[in-house]
């Protein structure tokens, strides 16, 4: 997955006047945070379609209106969070790959890799998938020490997978729980469009600003049209890996 860095508005200003701080992004540094090499480069095989689209962090522009500033700031901070947690789930899934020599992208990541881990396990345990709700897990029962008063540690690269099938079903249970959040917030901005130009219109003090703030606020509605189309597709292959987990468990459930 690559990422297009968020651009700013530009204007014929060569010198910064009284409302500069009016075209600067309503999130600052801590949404400009490096992201890991393998979120950088990979999805859930998303990246492989998408053409150009752009898949950086939500960024967005004051537009004069103290409640509108804030709905797209809780706009792109919930955005924010759930591509974090989408670069996460693609990063422990494509440790998991790496580690256990699967192939990278495609569908049934999950029952790929645990079909590895059972390969290399299989003389000395006995692994399941578990779902319980909304939270999927690993089932280590060690059969080497079955009859025996004590089980041996788990050998680290198990251990290890356990608690990454863990942290991906957290990531992917945030995902869906972040879209289902963004769905309301993005909903009422698309509604309340025509009535937001009004609003930013009033709060100009001069025609030149009200310019300004009116570009601002299309370059937010640009961003939450993209934020809209993403989120779905985080969501769409979150809830992939929950319908994976639920066919592997299977009977066990």
């Amino acid at each position: 997955m690559s990422f297009f860095i968020p651009f700013c508005c530009c204007f014929s200003c060569k010198k910064p006047d009284d409302h500069e701080t009016e075209r600067e992004p309503l999130l600052g540094s801590r949404q400009t945070e490096q992201n890991g090499p393998a979120s950088a480069r990979q999805t859930l095989s998303v990246a492989q379609n998408d053409g150009c689209k752009r898949r950086g962090k939500l960024m967005m522009r004051r537009v004069g209106v103290p409640d509108l500033d804030q709905r797209f700031l809780d706009v792109a901070e919930t955005f924010n969070e759930q591509q974090h947690r989408f670069e996460t789930t693609v990063h422990l899934l494509l440790n998991l790959q790496k580690r256990y020599a699967c192939a990278h992208g495609g569908t049934l990541a999950l029952t790929n890799i645990l079909k590895k881990i059972r390969d290399e396990h299989d003389a000395d345990y006995r692994i399941s998938m578990r779902l319980k709700g909304y939270d999927f897990s690993l089932c280590v029962i060690q059969t080497s020490s079955e009859g025996t008063k004590d089980a041996e540690p788990l050998p680290y690269h198990l251990k290890r997978a356990i608690d990454e099938f863990k942290d991906i079903s957290e990531s992917a249970k945030a995902i869906i729980a972040k879209g289902t959040t963004l769905q309301e917030l993005i909903g009422w901005l698309l509604r309340s469009k025509d009535h937001m130009d009004e609003q930013v219109k009033v709060a100009a003090d001069t025609f030149q600003e009200q310019g300004r703030l009116s570009e601002n606020l299309k370059e937010n509605m640009n961003e939450v049209e993209r934020a809209k189309e993403l989120s779905m597709e985080y969501r769409q292959k979150a809830g992939e890996l929950f319908i994976e987990a639920a066919d592997i468990a299977g009977p066990h459930l």
